[in-house]
């Protein structure tokens, strides 16, 4: 795994069965305002989920996520792949199970991720949202850093009632996606600091 590893009825009259489909086919949800998923984002201290992904090269592995905001997240991938991305103290560490070397490092600010994990997420920022709309069920923000859009976005799903993150797409410098599809999400209590410390991590995995 790498960076751009890290960084898709019959005889029923017709009024009748035109109630049978409308009652079938859930209305759909009123988009969520960016002043709403930004509470919401401020309002994630911790959580935890499981999650799937699916990597730009088709590919899909299963873990589970830890978010501690603002700044640190843990992406614990399940066996086989025995890999590990962390991101604290304003870096990712890209830990790949089948190499020898220390993990690949870069500043968490080039990523997409961080626009989640921003001690003060505020998606009414000029040029930061790219994209606001709603598909079926769910509200859809595409998000960049408006200071340097070449560092890829990230593309948010949500549901409302009340506001749930529910997956992100995130599109990297090179143009690859990385969709990680989450589970039911754990919110709130207390994470440990050292699964976000680098320092520890590397010397566990020695």
């Amino acid at each position: 795994m790498n960076r751009r590893s890290f960084i898709r009825s019959l005889g029923l009259p017709f009024a009748a069965m035109a109630l049978l489909t409308a009652l079938a086919i859930p209305a759909a949800a009123e988009k969520i305002s960016l002043k709403e998923i930004s509470r919401y984002l401020n309002g994630l201290t911790t959580a935890q989920a499981e999650f799937t992904q699916i990597n730009a090269d088709g590919s899909i592995s299963t873990g589970t996520l830890y978010i501690q905001r603002p700044g640190r997240a843990r992406f614990e991938y399940n066996p086989p792949d025995k890999n590990l991305v962390l991101a604290s103290s304003g870096t990712v560490a890209i830990f790949d199970a089948k190499s020898n070397q220390p993990p690949e490092q870069y500043p968490l600010s080039r990523t997409p991720l961080s626009i989640i994990l921003a001690n003060n997420v505020d998606l009414g920022r000029a040029k930061m949202v790219v994209g606001h709309s709603v598909d079926g069920n769910t509200t859809r923000v595409r998000a960049q850093d408006p200071e340097h859009p070449e560092y890829g976005s990230i593309e948010m799903v949500f549901t409302s009632g009340p506001t749930e993150l529910r997956q992100w797409v995130i599109r990297d410098d090179s143009g690859g996606e990385t969709t990680v599809i989450l589970g039911e999400m754990q919110k709130g209590g207390r994470l440990k600091a050292a699964l976000f410390n680098i320092g520890i991590t590397i010397e566990q995995r020695k």
